[in-house]
């Protein structure tokens, strides 16, 4: 009996310590993609989208806010936008009570709207917080990726975004504003979210750097703006994972490159100047080469658009060229082989090229 106490007392000693140690690590800093960590936390902290911005600081100082529907590009802000201003409106505590945020992941069916979204939307709130600030007496409903939404489902959300409009308010986002029905987008104040300037994208980038007290190179940080194209998600993520990479090093424009699938410039430059002066022969050997190594066609494809564009072809060689690349490009969307499609493309360039200008 005693051996089975003794027993019994040595087990609860290390669930002791492992309580202790979760509670320790509780404590520290949970670690969170950079993505997360540097999300705006209210308002005033969203990048670029002057307007938006401007709006809503007006409804959250007034604590009336219209239907919203988002629009624009990824990576521009617009989630962010509408959780720091619901943040802002309800506070920490409230927060998990008056905002229901369905995403692209979650089932949004017509039975979704009609059961979960309508429940959620006919219970009435109080207009004050736990710490005595007055709050707007309405929740939030925030549809993420809404042009994802059935027909049906965006028809039935019509009827309810009218019917509970005293309680409920909706903040519809979505990347492409024509996939919205009529109805939905004549019951919200519609907003366009901007790709970001370069220079916006920059200042963040660097911003994070000093943050994470990271080396990074000029050129770097420039080559993280370009491959990005206005995606500052996109552009955060490439930081953290060439910072993973290189943990010693600053980041240079090679590791951005590398790690961001683009093709290197002077890998496009020699497949255009063999196009340009070689044999049919080589050509293939140049395309072979590029697949070979495991390029995706339709990021050679994007860069030899951008190269073409800037090129000393008259504008009938260019339209030649570039209405070739939409077929090609249609072709690879459709699952067709990629080192024919490409050569297709290239002996094109090269008819084009040796044509007299």
């Amino acid at each position: 009996m005693q051996a089975f106490l003794k027993g019994s007392t040595q087990s609860v000693k290390p669930q002791k310590d492992k309580a202790s140690a979760g509670s320790s690590g509780e404590k520290r800093q949970k670690p969170l993609p950079w993505v997360e960590k540097y999300r705006p936390k209210c308002v005033d902290e969203v990048a670029f989208q002057e307007e938006v911005v401007a709006v809503l600081k007006k409804s959250l100082e007034g604590a009336d806010l219209p239907n919203l529907l988002f629009y624009g590009p990824p990576g521009t802000g617009k989630t962010s936008t509408i959780l720091a201003a619901a943040r802002e409106l309800y506070g920490p505590e409230l927060y998990r009570q008056r905002v229901l945020e369905l995403n692209a992941s979650d089932e949004r069916g017509i039975q979704v709207i009609r059961e979960k979204v309508k429940n959620f939307a006919q219970l009435t709130v109080a207009g004050t917080r736990s710490d005595g600030k007055s709050c707007p007496p309405f929740k939030i409903i925030i549809l993420d990726e809404a042009d994802s939404m059935t027909g049906a489902a965006q028809a039935a959300l019509r009827r309810t975004m009218e019917k509970e409009s005293r309680t409920t308010r909706f903040c519809l986002i979505c990347n492409y504003v024509s996939r919205i029905i009529e109805p939905l987008t004549s019951r919200c104040s519609k907003f366009r979210f901007k790709p970001l300037a370069d220079n916006v994208q920059h200042d963040r980038l660097i911003e994070i750097c000093e943050k994470e007290s990271l080396k990074y190179s000029k050129e770097g940080i420039e080559a993280l703006v370009k491959v990005s194209e206005g995606d500052l998600r996109k552009a955060i993520t490439l930081l953290q994972s060439a910072a993973r990479l290189s943990t010693e090093k600053e980041i240079t424009e090679s590791i951005v490159i590398e790690i961001g699938g683009v093709i290197p410039p002077k890998v496009i430059e020699n497949l255009l100047q063999t196009c340009y002066k070689s044999t049919f022969e080589k050509l293939e050997v140049a395309v072979k080469y590029m697949i070979d190594e495991g390029y995706a066609g339709t990021q050679i494809l994007n860069q030899l658009h951008d190269v073409i564009i800037e090129e000393n072809l008259n504008d009938k060689q260019k339209s030649a060229i570039t209405e070739k690349m939409a077929v090609v490009d249609k072709c690879l969307a459709d699952g067709a082989d990629e080192y024919l499609q490409l050569l297709s493309l290239c002996s094109v360039i090269m008819q084009q090229a040796t044509q007299s200008s």
